[in-house]
C-alpha cells in the first residue's frame, strides 16, 4: 500500500504547526490539522455531548438539537466559511467541534451554578473548561512525568479554540483560561498580540452564532414555543432581552428592521402547522439563514482583505452589521420564549440545586466517589482549592442523565 505524505496548507508554519511535546504522526497521509480533528472527533468528551443540554430539553421531545448536534453543524458552517477564506478546512472544523467541549450538564445554567460553586478555586467558564479538556483532561498524550497534557494538538488549533484569549484576573465574567492551565496556554499564545483572537477563533465565534441562532429558531417552532405571528406585539420584550444580553449598543429600529428583512425573505415561514410541506419550508429557511449570514462575512472580508489566504494575525472577520443584529434578532427569540420562560425558571433551580448537592457529597466523600480519569488529580492536590477544582470538573463532565443518575445514587439512594 502507498502512503500518500499530506500537504500542509501554505498559510500556516512550522510554528502553527508545532505541539507542545513532538509527537510524529503514527502513519503517513494526514496532515497536522487532520490529525487534530481526529482527535477531537474521537475524544470522550465529544461523545458526552450527545446528552447536554443545548438550549431545550432535547429529551423532552425528539426534535431539539443537544450540544453535539450543535456543535456539529457549527463545524460544517465554520469549515466552509474558513475554506472560503482561505483558513485549513481541517483546523476549522476542528476548532468548531471543539469549542463546547468544556460545557458542564444542563447548558448555560449549569455553567452558572458551577461559576458560583467554584468560585474559591478560580470560578468556572465553560470556554476555559474546553482549553482544559484539549490541553489537561482528555488525557491522549502524557509527560515523562506522567502529566497529561491533553490532546496534545498543534498551536494553531489550541488558539483557534480560544473564543477569550485571557484568565479571569482580565475579565471575570467571560474567560478563556484558568490559572492552573497558564503554562500551555502561554506557550500556544506566543506571539499572538495580547488580548486578540485569531482569524480562526473568529470564524469560529461566528460559526457558532449563526448554527445556534439559525437551529434554536427552528427547534423553538417545531416544539410550539415560538409563534412568528407573536413577534412584532412582543417586539418590545425581544429588545430588551437584546440589549440586556447580546448587544447592549443595538437600537429599536435596527431591531425592527431586522426583522422586517427577515419577514421579506422567500422562505419566512409566517406560520407553522406542523406539515411535511411547512416543515419542508422551515429548512429552506433554514438553509437561507446559514447562507446569507456565511457569506455576509465572506464577502465583507474578502473585499477588505483580498482573496488570499487569510490566516492567524494576518486578517480580521468582517461581520456586516446588519446581519450581526438579525443573528442578536434570531438569538432574542430564542431567549425570550425558551430560555427566559417562567417555565423554564422552575427547571433551572432544580437543576442548579441538583448540581450544588452532587458537588458536596462528592467533595465530602472523595476520593471513593471519584471516577478514575480525576483520582490522580486528586491525589497530587495540595490544597482544598486545589481539591474542589477536581470535583468541579469530575460533576462538569458529566451529561445531563448522567449527573442526574449520580445525584439518584448519592444524595438520595432508595
Amino acid at each position: 500500500m502507498v502512503i500518500r505524505n499530506a500537504v500542509e496548507h501554505p498559510g500556516y508554519s512550522d510554528f502553527d504547526r508545532a505541539r507542545f511535546l513532538d509527537e510524529p504522526a503514527k502513519r503517513g497521509g494526514r496532515s497536522e490539522f487532520a490529525r487534530d480533528r481526529a482527535r477531537i472527533i474521537h475524544s470522550y468528551a465529544l461523545r458526552r455531548l450527545a446528552a447536554k443540554t443545548q438550549v431545550a430539553v432535547p429529551w423532552a421531545t425528539d426534535f431539539p438539537r443537544t450540544r453535539l448536534s450543535h456543535s456539529l453543524e457549527c463545524a460544517q458552517v465554520g469549515r466552509e466559511i474558513g475554506a472560503q477564506l482561505g483558513a485549513d478546512p481541517d483546523l476549522m472544523e476542528g476548532a468548531c467541534l471543539a469549542h463546547d467541549l468544556g460545557h458542564p450538564p444542563f447548558g448555560h445554567n449549569g455553567e452558572m451554578a458551577l461559576n458560583q460553586l467554584a468560585n474559591s478555586c478560580g470560578g468556572f467558564e465553560g470556554n476555559a473548561q474546553s482549553i482544559r479538556l484539549l490541553i489537561r483532561l482528555e488525557a491522549k498524550t502524557v509527560l515523562p512525568t506522567g502529566k497529561s497534557i491533553g490532546l496534545n494538538l498543534t498551536r494553531a488549533s489550541l488558539d483557534a479554540a480560544t473564543k477569550y484569549p485571557w484568565s479571569r484576573d482580565i475579565n471575570s465574567e467571560k474567560f478563556g483560561v484558568y490559572e492552573d492551565d497558564l503554562e500551555i496556554f502561554n506557550w500556544y499564545r506566543a506571539n499572538a498580540p495580547t488580548g486578540v483572537t485569531s482569524m480562526e477563533a473568529q470564524i469560529m465565534d461566528w460559526s457558532d452564532d449563526v448554527a445556534y441562532s439559525v437551529h434554536d429558531l427552528e427547534d423553538s417552532l417545531v416544539t410550539g414555543q415560538v409563534k412568528l405571528n407573536k413577534l412584532k406585539d412582543d417586539l418590545t420584550e425581544l429588545i430588551k432581552v437584546a440589549k440586556d444580553e447580546y448587544l447592549a449598543d443595538v437600537s429599536e429600529i435596527e431591531l425592527e428592521s431586522a426583522l422586517s428583512n427577515l419577514e421579506k425573505l422567500s422562505t419566512w415561514p409566517h406560520e407553522y402547522d406542523g406539515t411535511h410541506r411547512s416543515l419542508a419550508r422551515l429548512k429552506d429557511l433554514t438553509s437561507e439563514l446559514i447562507g446569507r449570514f456565511a457569506q455576509s462575512v465572506e464577502q465583507a472580508t474578502q473585499d477588505k482583505y483580498g482573496s488570499g489566504d487569510l490566516t492567524r494575525y494576518n486578517a480580521n472577520l468582517i461581520v456586516p452589521r446588519a446581519q450581526r443584529v438579525e443573528v442578536v434578532l434570531l438569538k432574542s427569540i430564542a431567549g425570550h420564549y425558551v430560555i427566559n420562560a417562567a417555565s423554564s425558571q422552575v427547571r433551572y433551580a432544580e437543576q442548579q440545586k441538583l448540581l450544588t448537592e452532587l458537588v458536596a457529597v462528592i467533595l465530602e466523600s472523595a476520593p471513593k466517589t471519584l471516577e478514575s480519569f480525576f483520582l490522580q488529580d486528586w491525589h497530587n492536590a495540595q490544597t482544598d482549592s486545589q481539591r474542589l477544582r477536581v470535583v468541579i470538573d469530575q460533576v462538569a463532565s458529566l451529561t445531563d442523565p448522567g449527573a442526574r443518575a449520580l445525584h439518584q445514587r448519592l444524595v438520595r439512594p432508595n
